[in-house]
């Protein structure tokens, strides 16, 4: 698989697609690559990468091993090994993880707790 933090990213890299025009309310439980690209509200709970995409709305707690956030998120954020929050990525919640990376234009409205490399 494409690493994850790579912004060229194609839909063969993901097992699981989330399209535009789904609007979910629940929670969400995988261990695969998962690409939202539409409306997720309740909670997020992953042992595999999520990214949310540009156009996806996400009010939802999220608790995975890796996120890369491109579109909007309202909740806190958890992850085992890294976040990232690019240039057209809005998180208005707290995060907390090992690496997190946020990129300049970005939007983050909340607390930052770095907990360090995973020995």
């Amino acid at each position: 698989m494409t690493d994850v933090y790579n912004n060229f990213l194609e839909d063969a890299d993901f097992d699981t697609i989330l399209s535009d025009d789904i609007d979910f309310s629940g929670t969400l439980e995988f261990e695969k690559p998962f690409l939202i690209r539409g409306k997720v509200r309740g909670e997020i709970i992953s042992s595999g990468i999520l990214v949310i995409d540009e156009e996806a709305v996400v009010n939802a707690n999220i608790n995975a091993m890796r996120v890369l956030i491109r579109g909007q998120v309202k909740g806190d954020v958890t992850a085992k090994e890294k976040v990232e929050v690019t240039v057209t990525g809005k998180l208005h919640g707290n995060v907390t993880a090992p690496e997190i990376l946020m990129e300049t234009g970005c939007v983050f409205n909340g607390r930052c707790n770095m907990t360090g490399k995973k020995s």
